[in-house]
């Protein structure tokens, strides 16, 4: 029975209703700083990712080529759209945090559903549990991902916790899938999947901590190119 995807959607929903209760309670000081975390521990994890790298050319290859793919096909601006759609569905039912343009509760929404829904241990973890029945680094994530949804709350409001339905959809459909997927890779697919993803945990990280703001949504096809490159690569050299 897969239950991890459950625990952690339900991990950034308990976290998203419990920021938007104390949002006018958090100090200025954890508003500001706490990100800046999360955004250092994103960045050190794909530095961690990176150099478990099999081929340094593949990382490279499937990250550009899946930039110009989303350049072209404009995946961030369809972000956006959700992003602006998450925030006048949760107006209906209640107001968000005054105090954020709507142009910074984009950026600060577009990085985090990033962080949350393509994270490579959101991904391998739900690959983990549809292969070994393993659901514990999802169960990991979930203890992070919690403070993480609560913090960011307090100034995005409730829309975080809609972040919580494609996360499950992603990774239920990854653990689902895995049976069939999983046997068909070798370690060095997954090394260079891995990095690739790491590339992008860099770019979030120095998005949320507002140092460069990479079109992160635009960079997720190098994730779905990662493995056929690397048979390719491993194939030509």
């Amino acid at each position: 029975m897969i239950i991890g995807p459950f625990i952690n959607g339900a991990a950034i929903i308990l976290g998203a209703l419990g920021g938007a209760l104390v949002a006018h309670r958090m100090p200025e000081r954890l508003r500001t700083g706490m990100p800046l975390a999360f955004g250092v521990s994103s960045m050190a994890m794909g530095v961690v990712l990176i150099a478990r790298v099999a081929h340094m050319p593949v990382m490279v290859i499937a990250t550009v080529l899946g930039a110009l793919v989303g350049e072209l096909i404009r995946i961030e601006d369809g972000l956006v759209l959700v992003g602006g759609l998450a925030r006048r569905l949760v107006e209906k039912v209640a107001t968000t945090p005054r105090g954020i343009s709507h142009e910074a509760f984009i950026e600060s929404f577009v990085a985090i559903l990033v962080l949350f829904c393509a994270s490579g241990a959101g991904i391998f973890g739900a690959l983990n549990e549809g292969m070994a029945h393993d659901p514990s680094v999802l169960i990991a994530k979930a203890f992070l991902d919690l403070p993480t949804a609560a913090i960011f709350a307090t100034t995005l409001g409730l829309s975080v916790a809609t972040i919580a339905v494609p996360q499950m959809a992603i990774q239920l459909a990854l653990a689902f899938g895995a049976t069939l997927l999983m046997p068909l890779t070798t370690p060095e697919m997954i090394a260079d999947f891995s990095a690739t993803g790491g590339v992008m945990m860099l770019a979030t990280g120095l998005r949320i901590c507002g140092i460069k703001m990479f079109p992160i949504g635009n960079m997720l096809p190098g994730l779905l190119l990662a493995m056929p490159v690397s048979v390719l690569w491993s194939m030509a050299f």
